[in-house]
């Protein structure tokens, strides 16, 4: 990529658009939530100003810690953020940078050509929810130093001292009055860190965590940058072939990029970025790649004979099963579909995206006949299954009243017909489903019992998972139709409620199910529409008062409460179906009372998700035992 910056990148190269004040007011606004997403956002918009020196070529290393007083330190070896005056706002540039919104290098100054974080407001968003933050530029052989307090200047620019390298040290502790939690999570920022070195090859990101009585340390460099992402996220798959297809070019001033390698999974893996900014809903950068990928196949296909002139054209789905790929590109002027940034708008990039892709992959086809002939025939026996596919999922469909209706015959659906007030509980085993239908709000609940596992689609293509008893019924009860042909509108039930026994099977058959809505529906899932229930453990009777307790914890609770004697008695719920109707009414099911979990998904850490699933349902033994190994530790309820 070229890193020639237009102009200079000086104190009169920090424009000015607005002020500060909505910030601490609204915070929403500006970092999403003030959850412990929001706290680690604050973190991405720091880093972010580094990775965007290191795209402008004048910084290879970040480091990142979290101290010991949970503040956290973020040092580069950039230039270091400008000192010198800028006219227009008659203070130090620094300043400007960390206590006016909208202000910085990246709204045509000329300081960076790309740049990702939140359109220049992240410094001062980050200063103004911190309870305090201390900047230190290393410049020109001085050192330079200014503190804000929840974004005021504590005391004018000043220098501290001499020095022989060049950069930026912030150093900022999240505000207590702001965030909901304030203790960073050394996993999250291990997650975007790594996927930040992927996508900068050649810069090193190093995370410590000076909290632990011996400091933990983890450092980030990969040459091959998004290679090395793909083969990251293949690692526990099996390749199809060898090589992984590597993509890079420049048109319109539009820097694409993009890598890819098939494996022998159904499981499609794509992820796309702009400015190193993860887009889960793609946009137009994905658009061209998928155009690129489809028609070079078919034209190669067609060329070489593996598919006959009058023979059906493969699908880009067919084409795309078991693929892993990263798309990324680097534009100056992005422009995002809504404030959120998770899709691309830029017509441009898919044109740009579509032409290197065209050419660059012709020609690796060309050259490389055995991988070519490898793809083209898992892409020709998935559109046989997708053929086989089609049939099965028209069965799935749920029809009209004029076509029929062929909502299962174990639904027990509720009378209510606005979605928003309807319910449905997935619910293991007969017995359980036989309480449940019986305990229901007949007008807003419905019961969908399932028999034994489902299908672990990880390991089964769309063919077989759609001739399958119980996953044919939630499709059909769910009314949305899946993969392609998924329309949430037409979805039946504002919650899709996971009710299974509080036991090593009953978290199988939830994962077995999470596993599915993940794969197939996943927007049910990132639009909030999924929920585990949460039965009780234990029932407590004493002078015939009765008391659920969820865990060990809260039976404790109880016992301490109700005094601890031989008038306990004490019932340890094997299973939902051990409860009568009211019971399971009482405890798990009566809005009123009832504890629901809501299944959600980090977007920004979406090929991390992707990567667990495939580690804990796919084919390999060997990664599954490793992750079990390594993540025992943080188990917190187990059935023993």
């Amino acid at each position: 990529m070229s890193t020639e910056v237009n102009g200079e990148y000086g104190a009169d190269q920090i424009q000015i658009l607005e002020g500060l004040e909505a910030v601490r007011k609204r915070p929403g606004m500006y970092i999403g939530s003030t959850s412990i997403r929001g706290l680690h956002h604050l973190v991405y918009e720091i880093v972010d100003n580094s990775i965007d020196e290191a795209l402008a070529g004048f910084c290879s290393e970040i480091q990142v810690t979290i101290c010991k007083d949970n503040s956290i330190k973020v040092i580069d070896n950039g230039r270091g953020i400008p000192i010198g005056i800028n006219h227009k706002a008659g203070l130090p540039a620094v300043e400007v940078v960390f206590t006016i919104l909208h202000a910085g290098g990246k709204f045509g100054g000329g300081g960076y050509k790309v740049s990702g974080g939140l359109h220049g407001v992240g410094a001062s968003v980050v200063n103004a929810l911190s309870e305090w933050l201390e900047v230190t530029i290393y410049q020109n052989g001085k050192m330079y130093r200014q503190r804000y307090e929840r974004g005021k200047v504590m005391y004018p620019l000043k220098e501290i001292g001499v020095t022989e390298r060049t950069g930026t040290e912030v150093i900022f502790l999240p505000d207590k009055e702001i965030f909901e939690e304030t203790v960073f999570d050394y996993e999250i920022l291990r997650q975007r860190l790594r996927e930040m070195a992927f996508l900068t090859k050649g810069i090193k990101i190093i995370l410590t965590d000076e909290r632990l009585e011996e400091p933990k340390t983890r450092e980030f460099y990969y040459e091959g940058g998004i290679k090395e992402y793909v083969a990251y996220l293949n690692r526990h798959k099996n390749p199809l072939y060898d090589q992984i297809i590597y993509c890079e070019g420049q048109r319109d001033d539009i820097y694409v990029e993009v890598a890819l390698q098939h494996n022998n999974s159904y499981q499609e893996g794509t992820y796309s970025f702009v400015n190193n900014i993860t887009t889960p809903e793609g946009g137009t950068h994905l658009t061209g790649f998928r155009n690129a990928l489809t028609k070079t196949f078919n034209d190669y296909a067609k060329k070489n004979k593996i598919l006959k002139e009058n023979e059906t054209n493969l699908t880009g789905e067919d084409i795309r099963e078991g693929l892993s790929a990263i798309i990324s590109i680097k534009i100056s002027e992005p422009q995002f579909e809504g404030q959120t940034k998770q899709k691309l708008g830029n017509s441009e990039a898919r044109g740009a995206v579509e032409s290197v892709v065209t050419e660059q992959l012709t020609y690796f086809l060309e050259q490389n006949p055995s991988v070519a002939k490898m793809i083209c025939d898992k892409a020709v026996l998935a559109q046989r299954a997708r053929d086989a596919a089609r049939k099965a999922r028209d069965l799935t469909r749920r029809k009209t009243a004029l076509e029929g209706t062929s909502l299962p015959g174990k639904l027990a659906d509720c009378s209510d017909k606005d979605p928003k007030n309807c319910e449905i509980y997935i619910v293991e085993g007969d017995s359980a489903g036989g309480s449940a239908k019986t305990a229901r709000n007949r007008a807003t609940q419905a019961i969908l019992p399932l028999r034994g596992k489902i299908l672990n689609v990880e390991k089964s293509r769309l063919d077989k998972i759609l001739v399958n008893n119980e996953i044919k019924a939630m499709i059909t009860a769910f009314g949305t139709g899946i993969g392609e042909d998924f329309d949430i509108e037409k979805l039946r039930y504002d919650k899709i409620v996971i009710m299974t026994d509080a036991d090593v099977d009953g978290a199988h058959i939830a994962t077995l199910m999470l596993t599915f809505l993940y794969r197939f529906m996943p927007d049910l899932i990132r639009k909030g529409h999924v929920y585990l229930a949460q039965p009780p453990l234990y029932k407590i009777d004493k002078n015939k008062k009765v008391y659920y307790a969820y865990d060990d914890k809260e039976l404790n609770e109880v016992l301490s409460e109700i005094g601890r004697d031989s008038n306990n008695k004490i019932q340890r719920y094997k299973g939902l179906g051990e409860m009568d109707a009211e019971q399971l009414w009482d405890t798990t099911m009566d809005p009123e009372k009832r504890i629901l979990l809501r299944v959600t998904i980090d977007e920004e850490s979406e090929s991390e998700i992707d990567v667990v699933f495939n580690t804990l349902m796919g084919d390999k033994v060997e990664p599954r035992r490793e992750f079990i190994e390594t993540n025992a530790k943080y188990v917190k309820n187990l059935d023993i």
